[in-house]
């Protein structure tokens, strides 16, 4: 890797080839020292060496946001690539193939790719990263990601769909930065999880949350390499709906989503327990985990801003969407006897609210019933809860610019936050890899046996013994999240059979003992899964 220093800022400086990429976040790119100093001349069609791009006017701190990563700064840079740094002291990276010019460390990009089969990463005592490629039993320190044969077969076995979420989610990263030598420590107690957080994250100042998040449980043992991150988010997204706070409240019968509740008034503190609540979604969005609850479609779509239909009332409330629907339907002259306002209990009180000026006053007609029923629904999905989403949105504006979202559509945004939580068993099996067993040990045969046995409840939890989080990423068990980036399931064989399971939720790894039987590798997988709980975690 050669590192070069430009004489001063150039005259001459191109195009960012990102800047359609900032302004689809709703950021304006810098203006160039062209714009800024007229006395500097134009810059030429064809400049003779590339130079740096420009940066977006929120991330153009000095030196504090260059996205390398102390991991990706011990591997060499891609074929092709070269790192130089501008007249500034910022360093950007050039692309000789291709003739251009970025701030984003490509190597940071590469990251987000899994290996390739049959391949493991490891890191030598002096902390350098080296490849085991277990086809050939061999090793080396060139990442086979670099090679554009494997980049274009990855990119090719990608669904449509996930590659237009994973573009997004790749521009939406450039501008999530780990700000670097800065730590962001969390310790709490498993028995005061919920208010220990509070406590900690609300008297945290916001410019740490975008360091090293370090998270520790009290009284034990355990070196957060991003398990215990993980395992964090999971036990408290979890405390989050607990009913003794009345933030939340289930918004259909088979209590798969939540809402906010519109009576979180009678706790006296719940305005700040939301902008907590916020920061928590904040720092999961930021540092790449899942939130493990499923808020309704209309949430995350006021966290982009979009206007909110019919059809979003259909999840929580299904009989009341299935009235207007019969309304739009259907003549309601002396059917109905309805005035733009509605009458609904607010703590054991009967209240009348008016969804327009004189509401009260102004007949449902078929003429007018369309605008009624569109403020009738605005007014269902939102009534008495404007105070807590304002409290709720500017907790996540406390870690990240909660209008870089929007080049996510609703139902992205919740993969973003919650990931995919149906466990394909098959997906999982083809994108794992083994360390002294191999897929056909028959303790490997059995492990995937049992696990097409159980069902997706008991699954789940094994998934978040074995990597700390229940939820899957959007591109399945391949782009599965360790603590360096993309880390694939292992399996390896560790001790003997009357050993219990054990879980490395850093690196998705479990050691399975050499089980004698199929009924008893069960037997302990589950004791492992339910009882096991804090024990060394790493």
């Amino acid at each position: 890797m050669s590192v070069s220093r430009s004489n001063g800022v150039s005259s001459n400086i191109p195009e960012s080839s990102d800047d359609s990429e900032v302004a689809a976040l709703g950021v304006q790119p810098e203006q160039s020292n062209a714009q800024r100093v007229a006395s500097i001349p134009a810059r030429p069609p064809a400049p003779a060496r590339p130079t740096p791009p420009q940066r977006a006017q929120n991330n153009a701190t000095p030196n504090s946001d260059v996205v390398t990563t102390g991991m990706q700064a011990t591997q060499p840079l891609p074929p092709g690539w070269e790192m130089r740094v501008s007249g500034s002291g910022q360093p950007y990276f050039v692309n000789h193939l291709e003739r251009r010019t970025q701030w984003v460390d490509p190597r940071s990009e590469m990251a987000q790719m899994p290996l390739p089969r049959g391949w493991a990463q490891g890191v030598t005592n002096e902390g350098r990263v080296y490849f085991i490629d277990h086809n050939t039993r061999t090793t080396t320190f060139e990442d086979p990601r670099t090679n554009r044969v494997y980049q274009k077969e990855y990119e090719s076995s990608i669904p449509e769909y996930q590659r237009n979420f994973k573009s997004k989610l790749g521009k939406f990263r450039q501008y999530q930065v780990v700000t670097p030598r800065v730590e962001c420590p969390i310790q709490v107690s498993r028995d005061n999880l919920f208010e220990d957080s509070f406590n900690q994250i609300m008297h945290t100042p916001p410019k740490l949350f975008k360091g090293r998040l370090i998270v520790n449980f009290k009284d034990e043992k355990g070196l957060d390499y991003g398990g215990l991150q993980k395992e964090w988010f999971f036990l408290l997204s979890n405390e989050m709906v607990n009913p003794n706070y009345c933030l939340f409240e289930y918004a259909n019968d088979d209590h798969t989503t939540i809402a906010i509740n519109s009576e979180s008034g009678i706790n006296p503190e719940h305005l700040d327990y939301f902008r907590f609540i916020g920061r928590v979604i904040g720092l999961a969005i930021f540092h790449g985990r899942f939130i493990d609850i499923g808020f309704t479609l209309p949430l995350y779509k006021q966290m982009l801003n979009k206007p909110l239909t019919m059809n979003d009332l259909e999840q929580s409330d299904p009989e009341f969407h299935k009235n207007l629907q019969w309304m739009l339907d259907n003549e309601i002259k002396d059917v109905l006897d309805l005035t733009f306002s509605v009458d609904y209990q607010r703590f054991g009180q009967l209240v009348s609210h008016d969804l327009k000026e004189n509401g009260s006053e102004i007949e449902v007609t078929d003429d007018n019933k369309a605008e009624y029923v569109q403020l009738v629904v605005k007014w269902r999905l939102t009534r008495g809860i404007s105070e807590q989403w304002e409290a709720l949105k500017s907790g996540i504006s406390d870690v990240i610019n909660i209008d870089q979202l929007c080049i996510f559509d609703e139902k992205e945004l919740e993969v973003l936050i919650c990931g995919v939580n149906e466990i394909d068993v098959s997906d999982w099996e083809d994108n794992t890899i083994y360390k002294n067993y191999s897929p056909d040990s028959q303790p490997i045969k059995w492990l995937w046996e049992i696990l097409q046995e159980w069902d997706n409840e008991k699954r789940v939890r094994f998934l978040q013994f074995v990597t700390g989080t229940c939820r899957v990423p959007l591109g399945g068990f391949r782009d599965l999240q360790g603590s360096t980036g993309i880390q694939l399931f292992c399996v390896e064989r560790i001790g003997t059979p009357e050993w219990l399971p054990r879980s490395h939720t850093c690196f998705n790894r479990l050691d399975l003992p050499p089980y004698e039987s199929k009924e008893q590798m069960s037997m302990k997988l589950a004791l492992a899964v339910e009882e096991t709980e804090g024990f060394a975690n790493e």
